[in-house]
């Protein structure tokens, strides 16, 4: 199995919706609870058309600090009280260190109410 099939699955069973961008903020990839959430795939379109002028400056200011050092990888962007989470901006990068791109992560506060190995039962 390639990596990158390994890295995709990953992504794609995560809950939290997933949109990943590159240095032009073109999405290319979106997982499909980023899809349900958006109500469709965005992959191909710019993030900027999804965001208020405000929020684009943002991401603006995000990525020039993202590119000032390779220690600069993860900022909080807001939390959303009604659905209990925090949001972030995370900086992709290759492995020599370079910035190739950013990804928004959501990271819910509920607790799980599912129980414990469920299926064992």
């Amino acid at each position: 199995m390639k990596r990158e099939e390994l890295f995709k699955s990953i992504l794609n069973q995560d809950k939290a919706p997933v949109v990943v961008c590159d240095m032009e903020s073109t999405i290319v990839y979106m997982n499909p609870s980023a899809i349900a959430r958006y109500h469709g795939d965005l992959t191909g379109n710019s993030i900027k058309d999804c965001h208020p002028a405000a929020a684009n400056k943002k991401i603006d200011l995000v990525l020039e600090w993202f590119g000032k050092s390779k220690e600069n990888n993860i900022v909080f962007t807001y939390h959303n009280r009604e659905e209990n989470k925090d949001v972030y901006m995370v900086a992709l990068r290759d492995l020599k260190g370079t910035l190739i791109g950013y990804y928004e992560k959501h990271e819910f506060r509920n607790k799980e109410n599912s129980n414990p190995y469920h299926f064992c039962v």
